[in-house]
Formats: structure tokens, C-alpha cells, sequence
């Protein structure tokens, strides 16, 4: 490891503290270094909110070497005026006379802008370095302004037969059943707490009336969305609480929306993932977990429209039931969450 990808690892790990909280921002982290010695660290926190490179340069005590240093940061530095100004003038006003970038902002607003204004400024700019790892902290950021969507990651539970849920047969029945230990329910809310946004289909709201939110790990709520084609959910669901920003996708917006639930009708006679991913383009959606039910799930997986798969195989036996999607796990990742065992599938399609 040559001593800018030192650095650059340290903005990596900087910037993961954000993850979770920066949307419909990136991640990003920045470090200055002096004399092979950091002087100064920082890392964006909130959309907002003063940017890394800000963060770094305040906690340099002694501002005079900055004129002498050198700012490495996991993306390239931004050249508009957002909600915070453009980090490139910082930079320039403190006279640091040494760029390191990990990646380039596929965010058309910047896309290359930043690192020209720099060397246009005679700044010495360095571009590239653990690009690869850059690009994978801010996986979701990149496929939001490069696919125009959001970053999906499908999420179900399956009983060590390959069921979702037994049998039903009686109203009684009609209630979740868990396949999972507490230990998996605990980081399936860690996780909601990443992402940006959650979508269940319509017989999981009505079968289960989940809140949908992330009650087991302290963190941002996600934003919830339900698909509801012919207003089958009961309105007293806690998806309709209000609680938490909602979208509820329906053949016709025949309900009317309120502070934080949205109605947003489309066309169910069409594929609605289209649609649905657009809508959650336009509103700044950078991530979701889709968390079911089959049919949801499926239809992501049939249009090939996903990134990642995370698979909860219980040790339960069901026999017969909702059958678990299909999907051919090669080259999938296998971990133990105690009992419980976690696939995890990456799609680079």
C-alpha cells in the first residue's frame, strides 16, 4: 500500500460513519496531512450540513500549514452551490497546494467540474487512487446518477425447506410467523436504518400489518412504501399512521395525500417496477430494501432490476406453503447470524 492509498483508506472509513444519514448526499471522508502526519479529519454528516472537506479543515489547529499540506478526499470535491458552498473554493481560499480524489462525482452538477476548477486554480490534483473501494462505499449514490434509479436490495426470510410462510388455514394463522432469530431481526433493522427507503407488497401489509420502521436499532426511519393497487389495505394499518413519509402506489390516487403520505397512481396493467423506481427517482430515493411478499419480490427478480439479494435461511421446516423466489445463488457470500444462516448475493449485471 503506497502511502495516498494509506490516506484514501482513511477517508473510506471516515466517510462510512455517515452511512445511513447523508441521503440524498454521498458518503464522503477527508483527511489533510502534513509531513506524513495527519493535521486534520472530517467526514460529511447530514445533506446540509457542512461538507468533509469543511469538517476537515476546521479541525486544523494550526491553519498556517495548510498552505503546506496536502487534503485527500474519497470524492471529488464539489464546484456548486448546494445547500453548503463549493468545497473546491474552500480548498483554494486555504492555498492547499495538494489534491488527492479517490473517485469522480458521477453527479452531473459536478462530473470532473471540481477537479478541473482545482487544476485550472494550479492545484496539484491526484485522481483515482483506491477508485474501485471508493466506488463501492457509495454503491447506491453511484447507481442513482448512472441507472437513474434507486439501489435495490431484496430482502426475504425462508424456512430451511424454502417456504416464506406456511400454509394458511385459519384466520387465526393469519399473523407473522418468524423464521428468523432475534439476533437477524435486530440487523434487518440495523439495515433499515442504511437505507433510504422500504417497500412490502400488498398482502404483506394486509396479512401482517408491519410498521415498517426500525424499532431495534437507533437510526433514521426509512421511508415507506406499499403498493396497493385497488385500495385493499385497511386504512387503520400503520402504514397509513402518518407516522413516517409514506408512498402508497395504487391503479387510481383516489385518496388524498397528507403531511407525510404520498398516493401515487400508475398503471398495473403495465410492468409497475418502471414506474415505481422512477417515482422514487424523482423524489431523491437513493436506496431500498424490498421486503416482500413473493410476488414483489419475484418481479424485481424476473426483470433482472437489483442489486443485491440478503437471504435468511431459518432452521424451521414448513412442508409446504409460499414458496421462497427464485434465484440461482452462485457466487454468494454465506455467514452465520448464530441459528440462523444469512446468503448474501451481489448482481453486476
Amino acid at each position: 500500500m503506497n502511502i495516498h492509498e494509506k490516506y484514501i483508506k482513511r477517508c473510506i472509513q471516515l466517510a462510512q460513519n455517515g452511512l445511513g444519514t447523508t441521503y440524498p448526499n454521498p458518503m464522503v471522508g477527508s483527511v489533510i496531512v502534513h509531513e506524513n502526519k495527519i493535521i486534520g479529519e472530517g467526514w460529511h454528516k447530514k445533506a446540509g450540513e457542512p461538507h468533509a472537506e469543511v469538517n476537515a479543515v476546521h479541525s486544523v489547529k494550526d491553519k498556517s500549514l495548510l498552505a503546506k499540506s496536502t487534503i485527500y478526499v474519497s470524492l471529488e470535491p464539489c464546484s456548486h452551490f448546494g445547500k453548503t458552498p463549493p468545497c473546491c473554493d474552500l480548498i483554494i481560499a486555504n492555498k492547499i497546494p495538494n489534491v488527492v480524489v479517490g473517485t469522480v462525482d458521477p453527479n452531473e452538477k459536478v462530473a470532473g467540474r471540481g477537479i478541473k476548477k482545482l487544476l485550472e486554480a494550479g492545484v496539484n490534483v491526484t485522481v483515482g487512487i483506491l477508485e474501485d473501494e471508493c466506488n463501492e462505499l457509495n454503491k447506491r449514490f453511484f447507481t442513482f446518477h448512472q441507472k437513474k434509479r434507486p439501489y435495490i436490495i431484496l430482502k426475504w426470510a425462508e424456512s430451511q425447506d424454502g417456504f416464506l410462510a406456511p400454509e394458511k388455514t385459519t384466520d387465526q394463522e393469519r399473523r407473522p410467523i418468524w423464521i428468523t432469530n432475534v439476533y437477524s431481526r435486530q440487523l434487518v433493522h440495523k439495515w433499515r436504518t442504511e437505507e433510504q427507503s422500504i417497500l412490502a407488497g400488498t398482502n404483506t401489509v394486509i396479512d401482517d400489518n408491519p410498521k415498517l420502521n426500525a424499532r431495534d436499532w437507533s437510526g433514521n426511519n426509512p421511508v415507506r412504501i406499499a403498493l396497493d393497487r385497488n385500495n385493499r389495505i385497511n386504512k387503520d394499518s400503520f402504514i397509513f399512521d402518518d407516522s413516517l413519509k409514506t408512498f402508497i402506489f395504487s391503479d387510481k390516487k383516489t385518496n388524498s395525500s397528507t403531511e407525510n403520505t404520498q398516493f401515487e397512481a400508475i398503471d398495473f396493467s403495465q410492468n409497475i417496477i418502471p414506474q415505481i423506481l422512477e417515482t422514487l427517482y424523482q423524489n431523491q430515493i437513493q436506496s431500498i430494501i424490498v421486503e416482500g411478499g413473493r410476488q414483489t419480490l419475484q418481479s424485481f427478480l424476473d426483470e433482472n432490476i437489483w442489486d443485491e439479494a440478503r437471504i435468511f435461511v431459518g432452521k424451521t421446516i414448513f412442508r409446504n406453503g409460499t414458496k421462497a423466489p427464485i434465484l440461482a445463488r452462485t457466487n454468494s457470500i454465506k455467514s452465520n447470524i448464530l441459528t440462523d444462516e444469512l446468503i448474501q448475493i451481489r448482481n453486476y449485471d
